[in-house]
């Protein structure tokens, strides 16, 4: 059998995998492969800070070009995977030449939802997942310039933010009643409402997008929203097409074990395209975060070692949007939680929001208040019922309430 230890997708999982396999002392080939010809790079900054022209671009990337050179891994980049065999240990690549592999991970990562409507294929219909796909949509931020954005989800409110930030003109259509609303819940999602109508941002919910025009969005009633461009943020798709060829378990991504092992002993996931078994939680979940690209694949890269590996990080992710800062620690399904705890002023946007069940903390969301994820996280992995008074009362130090 080759000793390869073989990574599909040269993305932030990948690159991560690569960099714990080395540090783990494993010292055989390693071979990554990846799509786009950039070398591996973090993704947050294409809808933050680089998007707003404010993170330098060679600031994006993962490691330095000449890591992988030093540290002896193979990068083939411009390269597609075309089908793995998992009997075989074999993947195929387009040009029809073969790689054997020992161990190999699936960091195949997601892809943008596509607006499923006539005219969503227009030259000035954008969306954002590479790096190329951020400066497209940075140029056309100017002052005046006509922009609307379909989705509020984080990428949709991100690049509405950047939009407004740089002077142009913003709507952003959404279909639910408020924006975020699966992920925080009424309680919390008119927070970020308020925030962009404070910036200028025209917000309409509850809207359905029948077409896409030359001069902009034709919605259902009839009415036409004028756009110089179009940003779709309608959610992601993890890549499963590959591993389920391969006939891989797939249900809502790559299932994986809690040590990241698919359902194939010797093929492993990691990042968005991996539904793994959380243990503290019980249950798979996906979660499209960077925290999670970032620290599934030690785990991931452990387990191809033999070693004793498990993933049971709490999950994180965080935003940033005109002058709101936000970090949120934990995992809430919709309608998962009986009632939300607030701690601080709402009003002035500094403050914490804990999602709760039975007097257990399941999330909690800090907002321009800064060096609480620590605590918040022992709540949510105490498990234990807190009490709510001390919970919504400033003055309470959160240190000590998970105990």
């Amino acid at each position: 059998m080759d000793t390869a230890h073989v990574i599909v997708g040269a993305s932030l999982a990948g690159a991560k995998a690569a960099e714990a396999l080395r540090e783990e002392g494993y010292d055989g080939p390693i071979i990554m492969i990846g799509q786009e010809r950039e070398r591996p790079y973090e993704r947050p900054p294409l809808s933050k800070g680089y998007l707003m022209g404010k993170t330098a671009r060679e600031k994006i990337y993962v490691h330095p070009a000449q890591w992988y050179r030093e540290h002896d891994v193979d990068l083939m980049l411009g390269t597609t995977a075309t089908a793995i065999d998992p009997a075989a240990h074999t993947v195929t690549l387009a040009d029809g030449s073969r790689l054997g592999y020992a161990k190999l991970l699936l960091a195949t990562g997601s892809a943008p939802r596509r607006l499923p409507v006539p005219g969503a294929d227009r030259e000035n219909v954008l969306y954002l997942r590479t790096v190329e796909d951020s400066e497209r949509i940075r140029a056309a931020f100017r002052p005046g310039a006509r922009i609307v954005v379909i989705g509020a989800g984080w990428i949709g409110l991100e690049t509405a933010a950047a939009a407004r930030t740089a002077g142009a003109q913003v709507t952003v259509l959404e279909m639910a009643e408020l924006p975020l609303l699966r992920v925080l819940g009424p309680e919390a999602a008119k927070v970020f409402a308020d925030l962009h109508r404070a910036h200028g941002v025209e917000m309409r919910f509850g809207i359905q997008v029948a077409w896409l025009t030359e001069s902009g969005v034709r919605l259902g009633d009839g009415s036409l929203v004028e756009a110089d461009t179009v940003i779709v943020g309608i959610g992601i798709t993890p890549n499963t097409a590959l591993a389920a060829a391969a006939g891989l378990e797939i249900d809502n991504g790559v299932r994986t074990d809690e040590h990241l092992r698919t359902s194939h002993p010797d093929v492993f996931a990691a990042g968005d395209v991996a539904n793994a078994f959380h243990p503290l939680l019980g249950k798979p979940i996906r979660v499209e975060h960077w925290a999670n690209a970032l620290h599934q694949p030690r785990t991931a890269a452990r387990s191809m070692l033999g070693q004793e590996a498990v993933h049971d990080r709490v999950p994180y992710f965080f935003t940033d949007q005109y002058d709101l800062g936000m970090e949120y620690t934990g995992y809430v399904e919709p309608d998962g939680y009986d009632e939300v705890v607030f701690r601080g002023d709402v009003a002035a946007r500094a403050f914490i929001a804990f999602w709760l069940a039975d007097g257990r903390v399941l999330a909690g969301m800090n907002v321009n208040v800064w060096d609480v994820t620590d605590p918040i996280r022992e709540l949510v992995r105490s498990g234990r019922p807190v009490d709510k008074a001390a919970l919504s009362d400033p003055e309470v130090p959160l240190d000590g309430l998970a105990s």
